[in-house]
């Protein structure tokens, strides 16, 4: 039996208060619509239909990469309501699976209970304990335990509000039972819409089972409505993201103080010291050391390499034995090359470092090709724009460019040339010379400091 999965996600969202959709909102480096699919495709669905509302056309710009199909509703009258928009995209004999767009941190495990219950003949409905049930649909049960309806908040009379079980609004079925019940289903309620949870009373009437499947924890059923809830998810999927790399032997110095926005590879004996972020994707070879409030997005990061604090790594390539900051800036497209060094106050921009050289402290190196065993000074800038366009620096293997030297491009310093501090150079330098680019130094015997007026 083929899996179809439902995702309702037209809600407004007023309470983020954002110009977002509340889909379209950030969670751990993905939206979390995004998550939600992730979850859904996870359970190799044959079909995901996204029902979408409010900010449509904004909701689908943002996730046309995504593998779903669309359907709008147009006017929203409820749950029950949005899922029937997307019934004619679904096969009778598949199983559908409805899941919720704001609520992005289930995990593909306890939906794969769900849709088990369900392929038995049963309406699986997935259910959680909570410290506080305010604004919760109620689970209510019989004396035997079976699940005989869910109250929404709303409706709730003073003796069901105590109920600590809730409905997450999460379910599965047939699909021909799931189309022949919201048929039934009425708007008759205090806010005359309808409801997706009147399913369960209709299946119990037709002596189907229902099966209220209890997650395992209420963190991974939270619904996200407002920035405050957006932290809390944020704060539970980071605890559950830093549990799994320990497990599988990332060291990581303070769990809390730990974001992986993306997805992380890394080798044995890697440890990630506090208040680190990794973005995209980031790869990280064996015994790998992150300092301190460092910032890592799509970097792939050789074996035995050092990052020391406060640097800042975008979509770069470091090789084995480097040493990176502190406080060293790697922009997009550079290349380090085995037991190089980017140190202190150090920006390197679309450049390529050979094999050991260095550019130890202030430093800017843009655009530039650096052969192997450099070493560049202090004060060492790549003058790469014109104010047109960008132009290249070739620096030859084993050439010295002396601190505060200014490197006009387009320009070539030959292989072991040395270039004196404080230089200008516009010219290509030759190889194995001493280069130099002053003016002369004067002395002015009668001159005097001025004087301030009293």
């Amino acid at each position: 039996m083929a899996l179809s999965v439902v995702i309702l996600a037209a809600g407004q969202g007023k309470r983020m208060h954002s110009d977002l959709p509340k889909v379209s909102q950030p969670l751990g480096g993905a939206t979390l619509l995004e998550h939600v699919v992730g979850s859904a495709t996870a359970l190799a669905a044959a079909k995901v239909v996204v029902v979408y509302g409010h900010g449509g056309e904004a909701v689908r710009a943002r996730h046309e990469h995504l593998p779903v199909s669309w359907t709008l509703q147009a006017e929203q009258l409820g749950t029950g309501h949005a899922v029937m928009q997307a019934l004619p995209q679904l096969d009778d004999k598949d199983l559908a699976l409805v899941l919720y767009g704001d609520v992005p941190l289930v995990q593909p495990a306890t939906l794969k209970r769900l849709t088990d219950s369900a392929a038995q003949g049963h309406l699986a409905v997935l259910t959680a304990k909570v410290p506080d049930p305010q604004g919760y649909g109620r689970m209510l049960r019989d004396a035997a335990g079976r699940v005989t309806r869910i109250v929404e908040e709303k409706d709730t009379s003073a003796a069901d509000r105590w109920i600590d079980e809730v409905n997450t609004g999460l379910m599965a079925c047939s699909v021909k039972q799931l189309k022949g019940w919201l048929a039934r289903v009425s708007n008759k309620n205090a806010q005359k819409e309808y409801y997706l949870t009147d399913v369960v009373a209709l299946a119990v009437a037709d002596g189907v089972a229902v099966d209220g499947v209890l997650a395992e924890h209420h963190d991974e059923v939270r619904g996200i409505n407002d920035k405050q809830q957006l932290a809390q998810a944020e704060k539970a999927l980071r605890k559950r993201i830093a549990n799994g790399l320990m497990l599988a032997g990332l060291t990581l110095r303070d769990p809390r103080r730990f974001d992986l926005r993306g997805s992380l590879e890394f080798g044995r004996d890697c440890v990630v010291d506090v208040n680190c972020v990794m973005e995209g994707k980031v790869k990280l070879g064996q015994r790998v050391k992150i300092g301190a409030n460092t910032s890592i997005r799509d970097c792939e990061i050789g074996d035995d390499t050092e990052i020391l604090a406060n640097s800042v790594l975008d979509g770069a390539r470091v090789g084995v034995r480097v040493r990176i900051g502190p406080f060293a800036r790697v922009r997009p497209e550079t290349e380090l090359g085995d037991e190089s060094h980017v140190g202190n106050f150090v920006e390197v921009k679309k450049s390529r470092f050979g094999k050991g050289s260095k550019a130890n402290h202030l430093a800017y190196v843009g655009d530039a090709e650096v052969g192997e065993k450099v070493n560049i000074g202090a004060g060492v800038i790549t003058c790469n724009y014109d104010g047109a366009e960008k132009h290249k620096t070739v620096i030859g293997d084993g050439a010295f460019i002396g601190s505060d030297t200014t490197l006009v491009a387009p320009v070539s310093i030959g292989a072991g040339a040395y270039i004196g501090a404080g230089s200008t150079i516009s010219k290509d330098a030759p190889v194995g010379q001493l280069t130099l680019a002053r003016s002369k130094q004067t002395t002015l015997p009668a001159w005097k400091p001025p004087v301030k007026k009293k």
